[in-house]
């Protein structure tokens, strides 16, 4: 096997298990720039993820070959509105944010299994027929060197969540609002003397951060896993809020960190197809995911600082 014959396989899975880690860790980026530590990402995948499935189920022979990305909207607009139980609890009712997100994570594992025995009597969904397949990525693909190793073989998915890190990067860096979102995380007492009304800029950081939340539960049940069941998102939420930090709360280093991890995942999958991967024990694939983000983090956390403000509760009016 030739080098260029182990890019094409590796690129392609990096950015497939890459994806979901994308879109997620950008939703914990708007949460914690707008000042609210939201550590139920994974809860948020996991709704995302159940939504997702289940509506394909439910709705495929009325969107047909449209279904997988209907219900990509549909478990953003869910992930959006159970979000709002975390901002409830963090902002108005001013909770301790680490344990309303612990409480976010378990009360969404509870309610998709209970809703998945209660609609379908078993402990997981059927398998979608119609999920995000690998496809040569049309003018692209046909490009000599770059597209067989990124363009073919691949998924939509996986261009999608990059395209979206750069928008989040414009709008968190270039933009009105992200200046007046990132204000509120860094000097909300300053972002309130200046006109900006900072609960109604912490609700949208959470709202966005669940929508982008259930939007990579989604991408990833329906590309990756076909179903829904306890297991289908199981640390991945976590890899997210890794990447997050790894990548200093800035969408264009998290979508790095995230990418760095789904190659991480990816050869749990493909490393007994690797030359140099063969003799290695299958389990040491399966945990070298969760040994890199504990190094990961290790190593560069402490470098990290983390919006000033974030985590910490405003009430107008005091010092």
């Amino acid at each position: 096997m030739g080098f260029m014959d182990i890019l094409q396989i590796v690129i392609p899975s990096t950015l497939l298990w890459a994806a979901p880690l994308i879109l997620t860790a950008l939703g914990g980026i708007f949460s914690e720039r707008s000042g609210v530590v939201n550590i139920g990402l994974e809860g948020l995948m996991v709704i995302g993820a159940f939504t997702g499935i289940v509506f394909n189920l439910e709705t495929v022979q009325v969107f047909g070959n449209w279904t997988p990305w209907v219900a990509l909207l549909v478990a953003a607009l869910v992930g959006a509105l159970f979000s709002l139980i975390h901002a409830v609890a963090t902002i108005s009712f001013r909770a301790d944010h680490t344990v309303s997100g612990v409480a976010i994570n378990l009360l969404a594992v509870g309610v998709a299994l209970f809703l998945v025995k209660l609609i379908y009597d078993k402990g997981q969904t059927d398998i979608i027929q119609k999920g995000f397949r690998k496809i040569d990525i049309p003018f692209l693909s046909d490009i000599p060197i770059i597209g067989p190793i990124f363009f073919s073989n691949t998924y939509w998915t996986s261009y999608v969540a990059i395209i979206i890190a750069i928008i989040a990067w414009f709008i968190v860096f270039k933009t009105p609002f992200g200046l007046r979102l990132r204000s509120t995380g860094e000097h909300p007492m300053a972002a309130d003397t200046m006109g900006i009304n900072v609960t109604k800029m912490r609700y949208i950081g959470v709202i966005i951060s669940g929508a982008l939340g259930g939007l990579g539960g989604a991408v990833y049940a329906q590309s990756i896993s076909s179903d829904f069941s306890h297991a289908t998102i199981s640390g991945q939420g976590f890899m997210a809020l890794a990447a997050m930090i790894f990548g200093k709360w800035h969408p264009l280093g998290a979508m790095g960190a995230a990418i760095f991890f789904g190659f991480a995942q990816s050869l749990s999958i493909i490393g007994n197809s690797l030359p140099f991967l063969q003799n290695v024990p299958s389990v040491i694939l399966l945990i070298a995911p969760y040994i890199l983000t504990i190094l990961a983090l290790t190593g560069f956390i402490g470098r990290a600082d983390a919006p000033k403000a974030s985590g910490t509760h405003y009430i107008k009016g005091s010092r």
